[in-house]
C-alpha cells in the first residue's frame, strides 16, 4: 500500500511506535464477537467495508485515502468517500499503520457521525493483522481504534516467525486447486498467524488472511472468500478503484474512469467446507 521513503525516522520515534503498538495490542480481540460471524451464511451481515490508500506516481507525500461500503451479499457499493492527504510519516516495514491509519480513521469517524446507518459491520483492510513482526499489523491497529471487526487481507506473504516463501510454501500453494482451498500459516513459535487462501478459481496466487480485531480466523477466511468476484475481495478492490479515480480527477489526469465490475459478476455461493489441510473455508 505504501511507497518506501528515502529516509527513516529517528530511533526515538521507532521506540515510541513500538510502545504504542504494544499498548494497543493488549486490546485486540481474536474471536467472533457478533452473531452473524458464527452463522454459516453470515445471516445478519448487511454492510461490508473496505479501505485503501493509493499514491500519486512519483510522489511519496501525496496520496488518497478511501473508504467504501458495500451491501452484503450483493456486493454493491452503497457509500464511498475519498480524500487527498499529505503523508507525514515515512514508510517503515512493520509500522505501516502510523503512515496510513490516521487518514482511514478520519474517514470511518466521518461516516459514523454523518451517516451512521451506513456504517460497515466489518472492515477488510489491504494489509496484515496479527501476521506481523510484533503481532499488530495495520488491520489490528485500525480495528482497535475504530472498535470494528477487521480482517487483514495481504497480497504477499510477510516473512515473519519463520514463514518463508520457499519451495515448500510454493508447493502448498500449488495444491490449492479450487476457490476456497486454504492452508494455515504456522510460525516457528507454533502459532497459526493466518491462512493462505485461493480466493478465485481463475487465480493461482493466494491471499494471506489474518485476524485484525473482533473476528476469528475461520470467519475471516470464509468472509473474504464470499466477498471475492475476482482475486481481491470486492470491498478492498472497490476502495482501490475509488482512490485511484479520485487521484485522477484531483490532478486532472487524462484517461477514462475505471469501470466498476458488472452486476452480473457476483460471487458464486460459498462452497462447502472439506476436510484436510486445504479446507474450503469460505
Amino acid at each position: 500500500m505504501a511507497l518506501e521513503a528515502a529516509g527513516g525516522p529517528p530511533e526515538e520515534t521507532l521506540s515510541l511506535w513500538k510502545r504504542e503498538q504494544a499498548r494497543l495490542k493488549a486490546h485486540v480481540v481474536d474471536r467472533d464477537t457478533e452473531a452473524w460471524q458464527r452463522d454459516p451464511a453470515f445471516s445478519g451481515l448487511q454492510r461490508v467495508g473496505g479501505v485503501d490508500v493509493s499514491f500519486v506516481k512519483g510522489d511519496s507525500v501525496r496520496a488518497c485515502a478511501s473508504l467504501v461500503v458495500l451491501s452484503f451479499p450483493e456486493l454493491e457499493v452503497v457509500y464511498e468517500e475519498s480524500r487527498m492527504v499529505s503523508l507525514t510519516a515515512p514508510y517503515v516495514s512493520g509500522f505501516l499503520a502510523f503512515r496510513e491509519v490516521p487518514f482511514l480513521l478520519e474517514l470511518v469517524q466521518q461516516l459514523r457521525e454523518k451517516e451512521p446507518g451506513l456504517m460497515p459491520q466489518v472492515l477488510l483492510v489491504d494489509g496484515n493483522g496479527v501476521l506481523h513482526h510484533r503481532g499488530f499489523g495495520v488491520a489490528c491497529h485500525l480495528g482497535v481504534l475504530t472498535d470494528l471487526p477487521c480482517v487483514g487481507v495481504a497480497k504477499k506473504l510477510l516473512q515473519v516467525d519463520g514463514l518463508e516463501n520457499n519451495a515448500l510454501h510454493k508447493e502448498k500453494i500449488r495444491l490449492l486447486q479450487t476457490r476456497g482451498d486454504s492452508f494455515p500459516l504456522l510460525g516457528d513459535s507454533g502459532t497459526v498467524l493466518g491462512m493462505a487462501l485461493r480466493s478465485h478459481d481463475r487465480s493461482t496466487r493466494p491471499l494471506y488472511i489474518s485476524v485484525g480485531h473482533r473476528m476469528s480466523l475461520e470467519a475471516a477466511v470464509r468472509l473474504t472468500c464470499c466477498c471475492c468476484r475476482f482475486r481481491i475481495p470486492e470491498p478492498v478492490r472497490q476502495a482501490d478503484i475509488s482512490s485511484r479515480e479520485h487521484i485522477r480527477k484531483s490532478l486532472g489526469l487524462p484517461g477514462p474512469r475505471t469501470l466498476r465490475s458488472p452486476k452480473a459478476q457476483r460471487p458464486v455461493a460459498c462452497p462447502k467446507r472439506d476436510s484436510g489441510e486445504s479446507s474450503a473455508l469460505c
